[in-house]
C-alpha cells in the first residue's frame, strides 16, 4: 500500500509541473510589448511610459550630460615617445627575423647569443637605474 501511494505521488508532481509551467507562460504572454531604458542627467524628467510600454530611467549628474562614457575613456596616455614603440616593434617582429634564437624563420638558431647579450645588457641597465 505504501509502494503504491509513493507511486501515485511521482505521477502527480509532473502534472502540478506542467500546469504551473502553463500558469508562467501565460504570465509571458502579458509581458509588455517594449521596454525603454534611458539615462536623464540633472532634473531632467523621465519621459512617461506608453500603453504596453515599461520605461526605466537612470539619473547621472549634470556634470556628465556631454563626458564621454566611463567604458570608453582611454585609461592609459596616449602619447607614447618614439624610441618606446621602436623597441617594441623590433622584439615583436624579432621571432621572424634571421638571428632570432627561435625555431621559426631563417637562421633562426644563429642569434641565440645575441639574444643572451641583450638579456645581459638589459639586466645591467636595470641595475645601475635602481637606487
Amino acid at each position: 500500500m505504501r509502494l503504491f501511494a509513493i507511486l501515485c505521488a511521482l505521477v502527480a508532481i509532473p502534472a502540478a509541473v506542467a500546469a504551473h509551467a502553463q500558469d508562467e507562460g501565460d504570465a509571458d504572454s502579458r509581458a509588455p510589448e517594449r521596454e525603454s531604458q534611458l539615462t536623464v542627467f540633472g532634473n531632467d524628467p523621465c519621459p512617461p511610459s506608453v500603453d504596453g510600454e515599461i520605461v526605466v530611467c537612470a539619473r547621472r549628474p549634470e556634470e556628465e550630460r556631454y563626458r564621454i562614457p566611463p567604458g570608453l575613456r582611454q585609461t592609459r596616455p596616449t602619447e607614447v615617445a618614439w624610441g618606446s614603440r621602436v623597441a617594441e616593434l623590433e622584439e615583436t617582429s624579432r621571432i621572424g627575423r634571421p638571428n632570432s634564437c627561435s625555431v621559426v624563420g631563417a637562421y633562426g638558431q644563429g642569434g641565440c647569443t645575441q639574444a643572451l647579450i641583450r638579456d645581459w645588457y638589459a639586466e645591467r641597465r636595470a641595475r645601475n637605474t635602481r637606487p
